[in-house]
């Protein structure tokens, strides 16, 4: 039974990708793009199977506007997927305080914003399924990269709490954690000014890994869409799908690791209680 969907960001990455294998399998999608005519081929060629509908991630009222919008054009939505975002790279003291408030406007409010606008539609056609996609850095981190990963780690703990406020509503999430993957993100990080101080600290070999090539990127979007599609079609998804080899190895290493360092405290915690 074909399903409609909703996507953010379906103008390149992972979301145009997604876009495609939905159309080419007979599903509607309405995408979701900041730049007027970014699809118009795609519609020419796929006609009322792909609506499109300007969004703003900064705006509120854009985002508003967008899912109303959308919800009024198809009546029911059966997935929502908040994807758009970016990346901003550089050492925590070499980012700009405006860089700072873009990063997290557009990734962590931005998604919050999306799943808030989409509650009260599909609660009011009897539940539906949202995809947050996030990222392997989303549990795990990598110097530069320090408030792109605030970003994502706050939205999957936003996630992890409103999965449970709307299940009873029939509303479920997924939350998708892709490894390095081969799309245009590295193309739209943004580039904080280097500082000298940096140059021979991890921050600085990882700026030089980035800018050199040297940084192994495995995963291929076309298999990391089909998996999310994958799990979006099955009755109960994990909350949290890993996507690659490349994540589920460093996810499963920082989890194990977070684990062995709790239980090694555990006299220590249990001392802080009361005496009951």
């Amino acid at each position: 039974m074909s399903k409609t969907w909703f996507i953010t960001g379906a103008s390149s990455g992972l979301g145009l990708e997604m876009t495609k294998q939905l159309l080419a399998r007979g599903d509607t999608v309405i995408g979701a793009v900041r730049r007027q005519g970014a699809l118009a081929d795609l519609q020419r060629e796929k006609g009322a199977r792909l609506a499109v509908v300007s969004l703003d991630l900064t705006n509120v009222s854009s985002i508003r506007a967008a899912l109303a919008e959308a919800f009024e054009l198809v009546g029911r939505i059966d997935v929502v997927v908040s994807n758009a975002g970016y990346g901003l790279f550089g050492a925590s003291e070499e980012v700009t305080d405006d860089q700072i408030d873009q990063q997290i406007a557009t990734n962590l409010t931005g998604s919050i914003q999306i799943i808030r606008a989409t509650l009260p539609q599909l609660r009011a056609q009897g539940g539906g399924r949202i995809i947050q996609v996030s990222s392997e850095g989303g549990q795990i981190a990598y110097p530069n990269f320090s408030l792109y990963h605030a970003t994502k780690w706050g939205i999957e703990g936003f996630v992890e709490a409103v999965a449970q406020e709307v299940a009873p509503h029939g509303i479920d999430f997924i939350i998708a954690e892709p490894g390095p993957t081969a799309t245009n993100f590295g193309a739209g990080l943004v580039h904080a000014e280097p500082m000298a101080a940096y140059d021979t600290t991890p921050a600085g070999d990882v700026r030089r890994a980035v800018n050199s090539g040297e940084f192994v990127v495995r995963g291929s979007a076309a298999r990391t869409v089909a998996a999310m599609i994958d799990a979006a079609d099955m009755a109960k998804p994990a909350l949290r799908l890993v996507l690659g080899s490349g994540a589920y190895h460093s996810i499963s290493a920082a989890l194990g690791k977070r684990l062995d360092d709790i239980r090694l405290q555990r006299d220590v915690a249990l001392s802080a209680d009361l005496d009951l």
